[in-house]
This record gives C-alpha cells, structure tokens and sequence, in this order.
C-alpha cells in the first residue's frame, strides 16, 4: 500500500549502497536507481549525492524518510484492520530468529501455529539478529526474534516495534574434569586465570563474554574462537579454555562438558526481544505467533519470560 520507491529509499538508507538495496528486495541495481531517480523527479527534489563509487542520501531524502516511515507504519495498521475482517487464520507467516532462539523456542512454536490452522504456513529463517531486522524491513520478515547488539536500531526507531520477550541467564562452560565442575555455583571471577574462547568480536557471544568478564573484574584471555555453540563447546571440551554458554543453548552431552550455574552481582544475561514493522503487531496471523512463540517461553523454568 506504501509507493515501492519510498520503501526503497527505506532500505537504502538502511543498507548504504545500492547494490545491497537490490539485494534486499530481489531487485536488480538499474531497477533500483531508476526507481529512486523517478521518485525524485516526481517530487522535484534531489534524493541522492554521489560521494566516490557510493551514494548519500540529501537532507530532502532524511526529511522524506520520517514521512515514509509513518505512511509505512500506517498502512501496516490498515493491512492488520483488514486481515481481522477476513474469516479464519490463513496467509503466511514469517518468521527470522538468531539460532538458539529458533532452535529452543520457535521451531516449536511454528509448529504449534502450523498444526493448529491448516491454512497457515510458516516459514522460518535462522539469522543474525541485525539480518533480521533488515529482513522485517525488507518485507521478508513478520517476526524477528533478537538480541540486541551494538548498531541494532535503538528502542524507539519509527520502523519497528521491540517488546522484551525473556532474560536468558549464562553458565560457566567447563570440561568435565575442570576444577569447578563439581560444584553447584560458582562466581564468574573463579575462572579470571582460565584460558577462554569466545566468538569472534562480530558476534554477539565475543561481546556477552567481554563484557561479563569486565563485570566480574578481569579480562579475559582469549586463546579460541568459535561462531556458535557447538564450535565452542568443542574447544572446552578438549581442554583449550573455559567459556560461557546460554541456557537455550544445545550441548550434545558427548562433548564432555558440564554447565555451571553463576551467582554474584555479575551474573550474565541475555535479554531477547520480539520485534516486528511498526503497525503490524496487530495483523491476526502476527499476533498468533507473538503469542504462540510466548506460550513456549512459559512452559521453560529455566528463562525468565518478561512482560512485553
């Protein structure tokens, strides 16, 4: 309902170069810059600055921006009014989700959706959490389950609407035969003189472990690095560092490891949000999977699920 070009000019300003905005929306470069130089014109008005081989967006195109932005969230209120009108739950249903999240919660959540309205389908991605909100903006996207990051759009962008959906506490990975592996609990400083692995620093597990460390009073000493969980319970387990892991998080049990609670004033979390097109939250089928995704987050006692 909102013009194509505005909602190019959305996520150009979004992901900086043209190229990655035909990508975005299965475009071709030519049919984006053509449909930004017809917008312009029709508005009289320059959009865009060339600055070397980029482009930037001009003082009109921010203005326009803000304008775009609430015709968006508009019509995302208007296409959720209608859908309540429409007789049963039916359409498809999209959803993006960083891995743990979508393997512990939302898989089964998709499913639940799926089995309960056989005119629904459900389509699921796994990704970074700031690829998710690109896709939500892209229109490849209804939900998006996140963390948020450093570079994630701040709580109040006009785009999106966040609501917290859990806290999710972090253990102390360990092999099983470390020193503290018998123990109950432990305080995250025991292990300062550990070896750690960690993510690397584009990934958010680098930025939990760094900062959890920086709040129990060291710094860690880094000696592996791993992109998901798995890579970096292998490590522990072969005896090259300690780390820590979320609670979603699968461990196959033959790794030789072993999770051990934290406490202290420095125990880590992460917290997950919801997040979906500002107006959208509304729409029938969306509002299904809010609630679908939450009715599994209760059923775990190991999360604290939080009001949105």
């Amino acid at each position: 309902m909102i013009d194509p070009r505005l909602q190019t000019l959305r996520v150009l300003a979004e992901r900086g170069t043209v190229t990655a905005t035909a990508a975005a929306l299965h475009l071709t470069p030519s049919t984006v810059s053509q449909q930004l130089r017809g917008l312009a014109r029709e508005l009289e008005v320059e959009l865009l600055e060339q600055v070397g081989r980029r482009v930037r967006l001009t003082a009109a195109a921010h203005a326009l921006l803000k304008h775009a932005d609430a015709m968006a969230a508009e019509s995302e209120r208007a296409r959720a009014e209608l859908a309540a009108h429409r007789a049963g739950m039916a359409g498809v249903l999209r959803i993006s989700a960083m891995p743990t999240a979508l393997a512990a919660l939302v898989v089964t959540a998709a499913a639940r959706l799926r089995d309960a309205h056989s005119r629904l389908a459900v389509e699921l991605v796994e990704d970074e959490s700031r690829h998710c909100f690109d896709l939500l903006l892209a229109g490849d996207s209804d939900i998006g389950v996140v963390l948020p990051a450093p570079g994630s759009p701040p709580p109040d962008d006009q785009r999106f609407e966040q609501h917290p959906l859990l806290d999710e506490p972090q253990d102390l990975l360990v092999p099983a035969d470390h020193r503290l592996a018998g123990r109950a609990s432990v305080a995250l400083s025991e292990a300062a003189a550990d070896a750690w692995i960690s993510g690397p620093e584009r990934i958010t597990h680098h930025q939990v472990v760094t900062a959890a460390c920086a709040a129990a009073g060291f710094s860690p000493r880094i000696t592996g690095r791993a992109v998901d969980f798995i890579g970096v319970a292998a490590m522990v387990g072969r005896g090259f560092g300690v780390s820590l892991v979320s609670r979603l998080a699968f461990i196959p049990p033959e790794f030789g490891v072993v999770r051990v609670p934290l406490h202290g004033d420095s125990v880590p979390i992460r917290r997950h949000l919801t997040v979906v097109r500002r107006g959208a939250a509304a729409h029938p089928v969306i509002a299904a999977g809010l609630a679908s995704i939450r009715e599994v987050c209760r059923e775990r006692t190991d999360i604290t699920v939080l009001a949105p």
